[in-house]
């Protein structure tokens, strides 16, 4: 598929689908033409891509993970080392602490919105 249908089908830029090329998160074949042209698993590979970069990842960090995760068929393309283990593990520590940290947000909100809402509404 092009670029611009990868860009549709996972609601991904096309700037951004051609910044995960140069950060080497995706790849894709040249035409003759010159148009990129992208296998089938790159849709999943872009999502997994953004949950990445959701979740407050770098693109190093998702460059060394993304070879660990499972394709689409089920198979890791490698195992993942002793020291990505650790660095992934201080990345966890950092979103279950954002995650802490917006649902006590969530609950200041929540009385905020209560007091200023009429009692029966």
């Amino acid at each position: 598929m092009r670029i611009g249908e990868l860009a549709r089908r996972t609601g991904v830029s096309v700037r951004s689908l051609r910044y995960y090329e140069e950060q080497g998160l995706l790849a894709s074949e040249r035409t003759p033409g010159g148009h990129r042209e992208y296998p089938e698993r790159a849709v999943d590979r872009v999502i997994r891509i953004q949950v990445l970069y959701a979740a407050g990842l770098n693109s190093r960090t998702i460059d060394s993970i993304l070879p660990c995760m499972h394709d689409h068929d089920g198979g890791p393309n490698e195992s993942a080392t002793a020291t990505l283990a650790m660095e992934l593990m201080a990345e966890r520590e950092r979103i279950d602490r954002a995650i802490a940290d917006m649902l006590r947000t969530r609950d200041i909100l929540d009385e905020v919105i209560a007091a200023a809402t009429p009692s029966g509404v």
